[in-house]
């Protein structure tokens, strides 16, 4: 086989968890390839908020939380909807959706994510001193916004876990959210401040910095589809949608939403779905930002990025095919102006992208069990871009068959 059909070591996949994973295995020893479909950051990991969610360790499946679920379905614009064509589909993923919301099993993923979170916090410290990439993180506060003191009382128990993992925060009445931003609905009363909340000033930019670095420190980045892998007796065969094939001892999968299908071909079934979501980005004049906004009541966030806003959320079930619908990038737009009175809503630009999703909204990070040399790195839902760095340092440990830095027992792909 010619050598270049040969490799060491190749991350399928060019958003922000196979970049970090390439440069982590990169700083293992690695000789690293990396092959993504389209460009580096072509999906989710230029189009979310640009948050580093450190303190959201608490799982989205909760005890309650599928008695709300029939009420935002009613609204086909609300915080979740399910689009009716891809509705049969989803019905294992949402049969475990809400096993994982028993108490027993919530208890679990919080201490998941507790684990996973504290090693994102490390992990991100040293990158932050890395000159290419400490320009794109910012120390902006995150602003946590409840409509009413009913559903500020609500939250108590989210927050009283948050600080038994250590995070600080403080509650902040009108007055205070006021100046920590001007501007917003006089509706909003109650609040939470986090001092330290940190910001991506610029995702897409931020994750092709990433593998820039990667690039620099000797990774190849090449175009390809990746369509199937096969078992070999020392590695891993990828095979490639225009027909060639690369052998490489240590293969990543780290492609998101498509990350199922190439499970799928080493007969390996993984409970991946697609959370569908919307935003748009506007000019930084649009308004004043001066904070990360949660607007928990509505599932949405606005957020400062370098020289713009970006309003996005909520949560679209649909697959990978259906065509989007901007009704819903509408629809947060007008709560956004209805909640910052003062926002200029012209000249934006929406999309939509793949959030990739396990029912108990924790990561794939585990080793394949059909072919050993293959490493699954997938499912982060909201938490990518924050949890990325971690993941990079847990898969280059698989990978040199050391022990990995968090337990992986309940992040196999196989535990549905």
């Amino acid at each position: 086989m010619n050598m270049e059909n040969r490799a060491d070591a190749v991350v399928i996949g060019g958003g922000i968890i196979g970049s970090m994973a390439a440069l982590y295995l990169l700083r293992s020893g690695r000789a690293v390839k990396i092959i993504e479909r389209e460009h580096v950051a072509a999906g989710a990991s230029a189009g979310n908020a640009g948050i580093l969610a450190f303190p959201e360790i608490v799982p989205i499946p909760a005890p309650g939380v599928t008695f709300k679920a029939p009420g935002w379905l009613m609204d086909p614009l609300g915080p979740l909807a399910i689009r009716p064509a891809y509705a049969p589909k989803l019905a294992p993923w949402f049969w475990n959706f809400t096993r994982a919301s028993t108490r027993r099993y919530f208890e679990r993923s919080l201490g998941v994510q507790k684990a996973l979170m504290k090693l994102s916090v490390e992990e991100y410290e040293k990158l932050r001193v890395e000159p290419s990439l400490s320009p794109f993180i910012d120390n902006t506060g995150t602003l946590d916004l409840y409509d009413s003191a009913t559903t500020f009382k609500a939250a108590a128990e989210d927050w009283a876990h948050k600080k038994a993992a250590g995070f600080e925060f403080h509650r902040v009445g009108r007055a205070e959210i006021e100046e920590l931003q001007p501007g917003l609905a006089p509706e909003f009363q109650h609040a939470i401040y986090s001092e330290a909340g940190l910001q991506v000033n610029d995702p897409a930019a931020f994750t092709q910095a990433v593998a820039a670095l990667a690039e620099q420190e000797g990774a190849t980045i090449l175009k390809g589809e990746a369509t199937a892998l096969e078992a070999m007796e020392n590695g891993a065969r990828i095979r490639l949608a225009d027909g060639t094939t690369i052998e490489a001892a240590t293969v990543v999968v780290a492609c998101g939403a498509w990350s199922k299908r190439l499970a799928a071909s080493l007969g390996e079934r993984v409970l991946l779905d697609t959370e569908r979501g919307y935003n748009t980005t506007l000019p930084a004049a649009a308004f004043d930002i001066r904070r990360q906004l949660y607007f928990n009541d509505h599932s949405f966030v606005v957020t400062p990025l370098k020289d713009r806003i970006r309003v996005g959320g909520a949560v679209e079930f649909g697959g990978l095919e259906l065509k989007p619908n901007f009704k819903r990038s509408d629809a947060l737009m007008k709560l956004a102006t209805r909640f910052l009175p003062g926002l200029k809503a012209e000249g934006g630009e929406q999309w939509m992208g793949f959030r990739p999703s396990m029912p108990d909204c924790l990561p794939v990070i585990d080793r394949s069990k059909k072919a050993p040399a293959v490493l699954y790195a997938f499912g982060h839902g909201h938490l990518g871009l924050t949890q990325s760095a971690a993941t990079g340092r847990i898969v280059a440990e698989l990978a040199g068959n050391t022990p990995p830095s968090t337990d992986l027992a309940n992040l196999r792909f196989d535990r549905f």
